[in-house]
């Protein structure tokens, strides 16, 4: 399988994620703007889960120009962090209808913690996959981002059992530190 047929299929996938999303958000039954809000809780959520699987289209597609070729263990990886993603819908829908309550809250991040360790996981098989002279390995030296994405995640996990709002506000904070797309990878592919 060529590096291209892998990202064409891992954008078909995030693309049907989106598309699940959206088709959850369901029209309110009045025609005021008073019959909007109750789906104010909803819509924010979707917003957050929409800008997260942008952060991670926009950095897969970052991540496969730096690939010069893929093995059994890549399409494994990827399948692994495609299947984190594929649970964001769920996580989205919960923690929006029950607005923002601990629990839900909890499993969104839970969610976004596995799928940022499934990415890591990728970004490392593809080093080991690849010479120490080549872009990726260029490219991925420094992943401060990465592993500071999985502390905060990992803290606000255990703050939404009590501050499910605080943990809501880490979960934008990290989405801001990815909203550009991976500067390391950009910088090498412009040498």
């Amino acid at each position: 399988m060529t590096k291209e047929r892998l990202a064409a299929f891992s954008d078909a996938v995030i693309a049907i994620i989106i598309t699940i999303m959206v088709l959850e958000l369901k029209a309110p039954h009045g025609a005021t703007l008073e019959a909007l809000r109750p789906l104010i809780p909803i819509f924010l959520s979707y917003v957050l889960s929409f800008m997260y699987l942008s952060i991670y289209w926009n950095n897969h597609h970052h991540l496969f120009q730096a690939v010069e070729h893929v093995n059994g263990k890549i399409l494994w990886a990827n399948m692994h962090l495609l299947f984190w993603l594929s649970l964001i819908p769920f996580t989205t829908a919960w923690m929006g209808e029950n607005h923002f309550a601990a629990m839900p809250v909890a499993l969104y991040g839970v969610v976004l913690l596995f799928a940022a360790s499934a990415y890591f996981i990728l970004s490392k098989i593809l080093l080991t996959h690849h010479s120490r002279n080549s872009l990726i390995a260029k490219a991925l030296k420094n992943d401060l981002k990465d592993r500071l994405s999985v502390v905060l995640y990992a803290s606000a996990i255990l703050l939404a059992l009590t501050m499910p709002l605080l943990a809501c506000s880490i979960y934008i904070l990290v989405a801001i530190l990815w909203l550009i797309p991976d500067k390391r990878i950009e910088n090498v592919l412009e040498k």
